[in-house]
């Protein structure tokens, strides 16, 4: 009887040693500056969301958060560095629909598992996609677009900041929804996109209100309609995609994640000092300024959110054919 008692007190000190190297971890966590990956280019979207959180997250934590922007490949490349780095909290990833729930549905060689690979901290925002085209497009409104693509099958394109992007699908989206054929063409990351679509290059675009509105406002691009469900009090005379005809989502949502087997403790941290950082008015109204909603999420609503759109989003590359394409 002693000797199997002696065993169990063992056995629970194996249990509790890493359990309390874990806590300590958690409490003298962070003790030096966190890299947030961006999986895209400088000026893009998610570019833009990921330094404005950072800074108020920075500020709670009272740690620096340094931006990493690591584009290519729909943002799998990034995400990918994310899956195998060390789960010590220093290395996480501003997570989108591209490199989550939309290429490894394209790519079979993903070298991540989205479901399993990362551990959800937090849905953080959440905005629209609009609809730009370059001034030299006679269409002023998504109908004369449409009445244009019908009329030239396959004559106009779209840029996007690779295959596989939130702002690809948005793309794919309004060619089965209008039953058009407008080409897609990828670029490496939203903001090479853009710098096309000023220059001519190609003829239109979905890319997001914050990204967007400079230049429409001063002429250089023409906005046919904003995604969501509602207009955007920003532009509120551009009417939605769903008001000019059509009913598909185009909007962006973004959240940070941790590499799996982070220590929960420190994934309780980083939700906690998010959440609060997200509640904070300075960071809110930056949001605000630039049509980013903050939306904020349990780590558990947020692998939720996961699986929900990986069925979603697996019909969308069904029908648009994209399985086993190339992602840039």
């Amino acid at each position: 009887m002693k000797t199997l008692l002696k065993c169990l007190i063992c056995g629970a000190s194996v249990f509790t040693v890493p359990l309390v190297a874990a806590q300590t971890a958690a409490q003298s966590y962070p003790d030096k500056p966190i890299r947030l990956i961006a999986p895209s280019s400088a000026g893009g979207p998610v570019d833009v969301i990921a330094r404005i959180v950072a800074q108020g997250w920075a500020e709670v934590l009272g740690q620096q958060i340094v931006i990493d922007n690591r584009a290519g490949a729909a943002g799998l490349i990034g995400a990918e560095m994310v899956a195998k780095a060390a789960p010590d909290g220093y290395t996480l990833l501003l997570g989108f629909s591209g490199p989550l729930v939309i290429v490894p549905q394209i790519n079979v060689a993903t070298p991540y598992d989205p479901l399993k690979d990362f551990a959800p901290i937090s849905l953080a925002a959440s905005a629209p996609y609009v609809l730009l085209v370059h001034p030299g497009v006679a269409a002023k409104t998504v109908k004369e677009l449409v009445a244009m693509a019908k009329a030239q099958p396959g004559k106009l394109n779209f840029a996007s900041g690779g295959t596989g992007v939130g702002i690809h699908m948005a793309g794919e989206l309004f060619n089965l929804a209008a039953g058009v054929r407008i080409t897609h063409v990828p670029y490496k990351g939203a903001g090479p996109g853009m710098t096309a679509l000023l220059g001519g290059e190609v003829d239109m675009m979905f890319n997001g209100l914050s990204s967007a509105l400079p230049h429409v406002k001063t002429g250089k691009l023409r906005a046919l309609a904003v995604g969501g469900d509602k207009r955007s009090p920003l532009m509120p005379d551009l009417p939605t995609v769903a008001e000019s005809g059509y009913q598909f989502n185009t909007s962006g949502w973004y959240g940070p994640l941790a590499p799996k087997d982070t220590p929960r403790a420190i994934i309780a941290k980083l939700h906690s000092t998010l959440v609060k950082a997200l509640s904070a008015p300075p960071i809110r109204s930056r949001l605000t300024d630039i049509a980013v909603e903050v939306i904020g999420s349990t780590p558990q609503e947020y692998a939720n959110r996961l699986r929900e759109e990986m069925a979603v989003w697996g019909k969308v590359v069904a029908a648009a054919g994209l399985k086993g394409k190339q992602v840039n």
